[in-house]
């Protein structure tokens, strides 16, 4: 028996990645976006794996075609699939906790493998040890750089918090007013 794809609750998972995709367009605070979100959403509830990689890099592609890329950019994605697997790990378990969890380690990852590239690309550091944990603890600034509002650094973080809540959420929330949006069992 073959499971049928392209039902109401693909095209509401769709429609709420591809939202998070435009709110990265319209202005916001520095890195207070739902890059993670639309990555953690997509992985969790997005029922196969090439599709939870697929749909939510779809939505990425097309936001960055109008923002730009920059050197960076490999990171980023780098990031964001780590993140679609962070997902992908709650997908039978989706949880205020585990979703909470999820965002956070996405921060996280986030904050390491930026930091790591720009220590490879900049040139600004040495290439070894020292310079690596040099160039995190530079990075470590942007914790508490109040220029971004709260801080580049936690921007992240809030963003990740604020969209993962508003996404999951606004599912949760449509799952109960319309049962077929319910995985089916």
């Amino acid at each position: 028996m073959s499971e049928k794809i392209f039902t109401t609750r693909f095209f509401v998972i769709v429609s709420i990645i591809f939202a998070g995709a435009f709110m990265r367009i319209i202005p916001h605070w520095p890195n207070f976006t739902p890059i993670a979100a639309i990555a953690l959403f997509g992985g969790a509830l997005l029922g196969k794996r090439v599709l939870a990689f697929i749909i939510p890099l779809a939505a990425m592609i097309l936001a960055d075609l109008i923002l730009g890329f920059h050197a960076d950019m490999i990171a980023v994605y780098a990031g964001f699939a780590l993140t679609v697997l962070l997902g992908w790990s709650i997908r039978n378990k989706v949880s205020f906790g585990s979703v909470i969890t999820r965002s956070l380690a996405a921060s996280v990852i986030f904050f390491l493998l930026t930091n790591f590239s720009s220590w490879l690309t900049m040139g600004l550091y040495p290439a070894n040890f020292t310079g690596l944990t040099e160039a995190y603890i530079a990075g470590l600034a942007f914790f508490n750089n109040g220029s971004y509002g709260i801080s580049f650094f936690l921007n992240e973080v809030m963003g990740g918090l604020f969209f993962n809540g508003l996404f999951f959420g606004a599912f949760y929330l449509a799952r109960l007013g319309f049962p077929s949006l319910a995985k089916a069992a």
